[in-house]
């Protein structure tokens, strides 16, 4: 009688290790499955923060392409400013684009961009990098452009789906005096300092819309920080490479 007893309590005993076993997977399968849907789900949040939202205008879907600068003396580019009317200096053409392929390139050394443009981005919003959103590459090859004294070439500032997350700034060249729909833009967000152009009416993601206010601001801006009438090493040295050929950047 007593081993019976003692037999059905070892029974009793190894049903409730049992149930605790059959728990305690149970619980390691849960456990396992909440890592890996919050590893998704992580991976989606951070996809959307760390890549760039390029909305594309039913415009923008009916054609049109980017051109990539392939050089600091890239013919295609220079011939394409020149063409913009008969008034255009061709030397003048060639220093724009002198000096927006080696802004792009010096800009993505000093501020270590990395790509995609949105984590670069990301990392100057947590403080990581000193500079590389898009309004700044603007901004920056403006002031460059700027410090040119361009006579037969204006410089437009362009922005596309402003006051939203997609928000992009880039520079427009015309003719002086030209409409800023005949412009080319130039961009150097986009690519991570890789330098891309394109008819502004012809962007394959974004439509743009010209600022005349946004201009006149930063060249306001500029010229109030820059008073003393010194042109900054940086633009001194880019205007210098874009007149003397021995000194071009590659």
């Amino acid at each position: 009688m007593l081993l019976d007893k003692i037999s059905d309590v070892n029974l009793m005993t190894e049903r409730r290790d049992c149930r605790k076993d059959d728990a305690l997977r149970s619980l390691s399968a849960m456990s396992r499955w909440r890592v890996v849907r919050s590893s998704f789900i992580t991976f989606w949040v951070a996809a959307l923060l760390l890549f760039p939202v390029c909305p594309t205008s039913a415009k923008a879907r009916r054609g049109g392409q980017l051109f990539f600068a392939r050089s600091a003396e890239d013919t295609s580019l220079q011939r394409r400013l020149a063409s913009l009317s008969p008034t255009v200096d061709p030397g003048e053409a060639r220093r724009v684009v002198d000096v927006a392929f080696t802004t792009g390139r010096e800009l993505a050394r000093e501020w270590r961009v990395v790509w995609p443009p949105g984590l670069q981005n990301f990392l100057v919003n947590r403080g990581a990098r000193k500079g590389g959103l898009c309004f700044q590459w603007a901004a920056e090859l403006l002031l460059r452009l700027d410090a040119l004294k361009l006579q037969t070439l204006e410089l437009h500032w362009a922005e596309s789906f402003p006051g939203t997350m997609g928000e992009h700034n880039v520079i427009v060249v015309t003719a002086k005096g030209q409409s800023f729909t005949q412009g080319i833009l130039l961009d150097n967000w986009r690519y991570s300092g890789h330098l891309v152009w394109a008819p502004v009416v012809s962007d394959p993601e974004y439509d743009w819309k010209e600022n005349k206010a946004e201009l006149t601001r930063r060249l306001q801006t500029t010229a109030i920080a820059g008073s003393t009438g010194e042109t900054s090493p940086r633009v001194a040295r880019v205007i210098e490479r874009s007149e003397n050929p021995a000194h071009r950047s590659r």
